[in-house]
């Protein structure tokens, strides 16, 4: 269950200082991961049983069943040989940095011999930011499409074959002004069963559909939503600018692409785009947060709810290519852990119990 309302300096570390003195050893990061995993106490993650006796190798034994298993058991650390300092280190780079932090750039700050590893570990995180049951667009929504991954020479248009990547945009508009939260997905094309298929799956029954003229959007008002359709030929008649019909997809769109090509130099595959769209939209939505230490522990807190994710599953669907996946290792070795002198855990002193 998610806690609503955690409180900085209590529940999660408000600046770099802080967390620093918090998570000092990997038992100081263990006991975390347990506090979130269970708030009000160990429960069998087998079959449901409150309660249980603490092993002397850190394992819970179940009361009910007889079943043994560990904190990180059956979450995004399963099985990891990677201390659990330099996981959470990594997790608040990728958490609190604004523009967020490349595999490479997390290797050189932690100074982890392999390239892997740090990959791995992002994706790891972002394949956990979409939390189950998360509410829908709602209200006045605009939506678009666009191709992610650069230009090409000599194409125009947004709809342009030979582009990278096509992507619906749906971004909610405040009233008198400003934008909400927003969604990015691939789209297969830009037919009205991909378009129709992105409206159920991120706008809420209802809402206000705000679009272009183009065709693949005609009929969805039979799907319960309001539409309101916007011609970029009119507007061309009127002597007003086409690009300023959809400013809060186009802005969302338009930030999008700078970032991916900031912060990860474009380098992105068809594979792990889903991952990256997330991390943008997670952190687009999160925008307005009074705290970073906010995110790490919205990201943690995901991590532990989330099923193990292998390091086959992460390069399985990566598509074949010429060059090396990575780049060459100079010296491989495991991460040395970050342990450093325990400190007391701010997170024990005051549990209000978690709400959903």
């Amino acid at each position: 269950m998610l806690m609503k309302s955690p409180l900085g300096g209590v529940h999660y570390p408000t600046s770099t200082g802080e967390f620093s003195a918090w998570f000092r050893t990997d038992a100081d990061c263990l006991d975390y991961l347990e506090w979130l995993r269970w708030p009000s106490g160990f429960v069998c993650p087998d079959c449901g049983h409150p309660g249980g006796w603490r092993l002397g190798d850190g394992r819970f034994w179940c009361t009910g069943c007889g079943a043994r298993t560990s904190v990180t058991a059956g979450t995004v650390f399963d099985r990891t040989r990677t201390p659990m300092t330099v996981w959470f280190a990594g997790c608040w780079q990728f958490a609190t940095q604004k523009s967020g932090v490349s595999a490479l750039s997390l290797q050189r700050t932690l100074d982890i011999g392999s390239y892997q590893t740090t990959w791995s570990m992002l994706h790891r995180f972002r394949a956990v930011l979409v939390r189950p049951g998360r509410e829908r667009l709602a209200g006045r929504v605009e939506v678009d499409e666009t191709y992610i991954g650069g230009n090409e020479p000599g194409l125009r248009g947004g709809r342009a074959k030979g582009k990278k990547w096509l992507v619906g945009v749906a971004v909610e508009v405040k009233e008198p002004r400003g934008f909400g939260r927003c969604r990015i997905a691939p789209l297969s094309d830009a037919s009205a069963t991909s378009l129709r298929t992105f409206l159920l799956n991120h706008v809420e029954l209802g809402a206000i559909v705000i679009t272009d003229g183009w065709q693949g959007y005609h009929g969805i008002s039979e799907l319960g939503y309001t539409h309101e359709r916007r011609s970029q030929r009119a507007a061309r008649m009127r002597g007003e600018d086409a690009n300023e019909l959809l400013p809060g997809v186009h802005r969302v769109a338009s930030l999008a692409k700078r970032w991916l090509l900031g912060t990860h130099q474009g380098s992105t595959d068809e594979a792990h785009l889903v991952s990256y769209l997330n991390q943008f939209v997670f952190r687009f939505n999160r925008r307005r947060s009074r705290s970073r230490g906010l995110l790490f522990y919205r990201v943690l807190e995901l991590a532990v709810g989330h099923d193990p994710i292998r390091y086959r599953d992460l390069i399985a669907t990566r598509q074949p290519s010429d060059r090396p996946p990575f780049p060459p290792v100079v010296k491989r070795r495991r991460p040395p852990t970050l342990d450093r002198i325990p400190a007391d855990r701010p997170w024990r002193t005051a549990e209000p119990g978690h709400s959903g």
